[in-house]
């Protein structure tokens, strides 16, 4: 949760009346991310009137990657659904995932059919991004699923054994396999609040799903310069072959300085592409904590 206080009180509401008609025991981890309104008042409240809300309070923002990361580490239960607060994906699902997870599958994946309250231009941009991903990773992951969704205690298990820094859970959660079905569900508009997600962050946030899962653009960039090199080969070739009929060289100082800024921008393109691969193999070498938490409610410290 992130500066989410005018939903808390409704996703209370709702996710308690969902977890009780699974008749399973049950709990709440809720992770502050950083927030500067009353959301973790509101939280520590909700935790002194139902202790089967826990609280983990960050020391900072670290991101909802992390945030998540840190929720799943510190479920204990047989099954972990992650939700956001913004009320988006129905909890009244959570029912219809647990039935799947008592048929055995270990991960229930909930699948979008409609976006409602996203605009045309998020919606595109979702989908092609998908699809891009999916051409370009080794692991299959579904379309249109967020972080909505069911994990048994192996795959919960299995997927923190993954200490990457750069985490691009929609990834991690399909990398881990097990046991998959799938419910499809039509995703609300956001109860209350704005969005934290403007299209920079998600223009980040896709950058850092393909570096995780693909080096395709390593590839790209590789065979980018081959042909490059190539068709500058076959210009060479035709300037001689020109001299050597014509006995005249082409004039054209423009259409040189296109070639020389063409070239130039490649190769930054190039350089910025194993930048960001660089980059990642930085962050890891420094083996830093993937986040800090300053207060637990209800939580035992360092129970992961």
């Amino acid at each position: 949760m992130y500066n989410e206080e005018e939903n808390i009180g409704e996703f209370y509401a709702q996710v308690k009346v969902a977890l009780e008609r699974t008749g399973e025991t049950w709990e709440i981890i809720c992770v502050n991310d950083g927030s500067r309104d009353a959301t973790l008042a509101q939280l520590i409240a909700l935790h002194m009137s139902d202790p089967r809300v826990k609280v983990i309070n960050f020391s900072r923002n670290f991101g909802k990657e992390i945030a998540l990361t840190a929720g799943i580490d510190y479920a204990i239960g047989q099954a972990v659904i992650p939700i956001d607060a913004d009320l988006q994906d129905p909890p009244e699902l959570i029912y219809e995932l647990v039935t799947q997870w008592r048929a055995g599958y270990d991960v229930v994946n909930a699948t979008r059919r409609t976006r409602h309250g996203e605009g045309w231009v998020k919606r595109t941009t979702a989908r092609m991004f998908y699809q891009a991903l999916g051409q370009m990773s080794d692991v299959k992951i579904p379309h249109n699923t967020g972080d909505f969704r069911l994990l048994s205690r192996p795959a919960v298990d299995a997927l923190k054994q993954l200490p990457e820094r750069t985490r691009f859970m929609k990834g991690l959660f399909a990398w881990v396999g097990f046991k998959q079905a799938t419910v499809f569900y039509d995703r609300h508009a956001r109860f209350a609040g704005k969005t934290k997600w403007n299209y920079w962050r998600l223009w980040n946030f896709a950058i850092d799903g393909i570096t995780s899962f693909s080096s395709t653009p390593l590839k790209v960039s590789s065979y980018l310069g081959l042909f490059i090199a190539l068709m500058a080969f076959v210009y060479a070739m035709f300037l001689v072959v020109r001299i050597m009929i014509y006995g005249k060289d082409l004039p054209g100082y423009a259409s040189l300085m296109v070639v020389v800024l063409f070239l130039g921008g490649i190769q930054l393109i190039t350089l910025g592409v194993i930048g960001e691969y660089l980059g990642r193999v930085y962050a890891e070498t420094k083996g830093r904590p993937l986040y800090i938490v300053r207060d637990y409610y209800g939580v035992k410290p360092g129970a992961t």
